[in-house]
């Protein structure tokens, strides 16, 4: 690990007070959503969508669903992450495009190809759910990092009312709110925390 991911990874901290003037560009967020989906996902199926909320109007509805927290208004924008509960309707486009880019064969292709849509439109949707809600979580993650290491701060948000959400925004049946991620610059100093022992968080075997 680089010394510099090692500071960028100590040195984030989940922000709530925002400078509510502070403005990032449209363009810059999508380059950092397209870093962030660089993250590992099941077999590259990619089960995530976002929702960028830049709207003033749109942000209060969104936090009246988030339990009033203020930094839904004040950061600069906020993340909504979802996961794709029917990814497999990813299969070929992936795969098309993996094979475009001269990364796979065609026997390859036909294998990956075929083992995927024997298995996952089958899997029961609590699996699909599963698996989406962790490549997605992968994705989070690697979001904060990127915009820490920008400069920005975030903070992910799990209290929020899912169902209202999905109503309010229109969110079709195919997708479902994970986490919302709040973005801007730094308007307090975040709380420090601390961590458990890792000596008694791990067990070599």
């Amino acid at each position: 690990m680089s010394e510099t991911l090692l500071t960028v990874i100590k040195e984030r901290r989940s922000v709530r007070k925002y400078d509510p003037s502070f403005k990032i560009e449209r363009e810059e967020i999508l380059e950092m959503l397209e870093a962030a989906t660089m993250a590992p996902s099941t077999s590259n199926l990619q089960p995530w969508e976002f929702i960028v909320f830049l709207n003033p109007e749109e942000r209060k509805d969104l936090r009246a669903i988030a339990y009033n927290q203020e930094q839904i208004e004040t950061a600069t924008a906020v993340i909504a992450v979802l996961g794709d509960k029917e990814f497999y309707k990813n299969i070929d486009p992936v795969y098309d495009s993996m094979s475009a880019a001269g990364y796979i064969n065609d026997a390859s292709k036909e294998v990956l190809v075929g083992n995927a849509k024997k298995t996952y439109p089958y899997a029961p949707e609590e699996v699909r759910k599963n698996l989406a809600t962790f490549d997605a979580g992968l994705t989070a993650m690697q979001f904060m990092l990127i915009a820490k290491e920008r400069g920005y701060a975030t903070g992910p948000m799990g209290g929020f009312d899912k169902v209202k959400f999905s109503e309010r925004f229109n969110v079709s049946d195919r997708y479902f709110p994970i986490v919302l991620i709040t973005l801007g610059k730094e308007n307090a100093p975040a709380y420090q925390t601390t961590r458990l022992a890792i000596k008694d968080k791990v067990r070599f075997i």
